[in-house]
């Protein structure tokens, strides 16, 4: 799935690096704690939270993500999307909230990383 539809699909408005929208991705999670994406999250290329802080971004890089979402009309601070666009991670963000956001996107076929294909 392209990083443009995940835009499209949730409405999301982007926040920056949209020159990146047109890569392709094929998993995702959604988690608010960070201490879960490090411990359990494997090839995830987006991730979806309700989390707005610097950890968001760093975690995201650590894990070499590509886009991640902030859900419920979430805006990270000025700082946050520098630090976004250093680490070449699109930003995007919804009002959708985290189970609607994340059912929308399996549902039209971006899964979890670990599943069998």
């Amino acid at each position: 799935m392209k990083i443009s539809t995940i835009k499209e699909l949730l409405s999301a408005e982007v926040l920056c690096n949209e020159e990146m929208l047109s890569h392709e991705v094929y998993s995702a999670c959604g988690s608010d704690m960070m201490s879960d994406v490090l411990a359990y999250v494997k090839n995830q290329a987006v991730l979806l939270t309700g989390l707005v802080n610097a950890q968001v971004i760093r975690t995201a890089e650590m894990m070499d993500m590509v886009c991640v979402v902030f859900v419920r009309s979430k805006k990270p601070s000025p700082e946050m999307i520098e630090l976004a666009k250093e680490c070449g991670l699109v930003v995007l963000s919804t009002d959708k909230r985290m189970y609607e956001a994340c059912g929308k996107l399996y549902a039209n076929g971006l899964k979890a990383g670990d599943e069998d294909e």
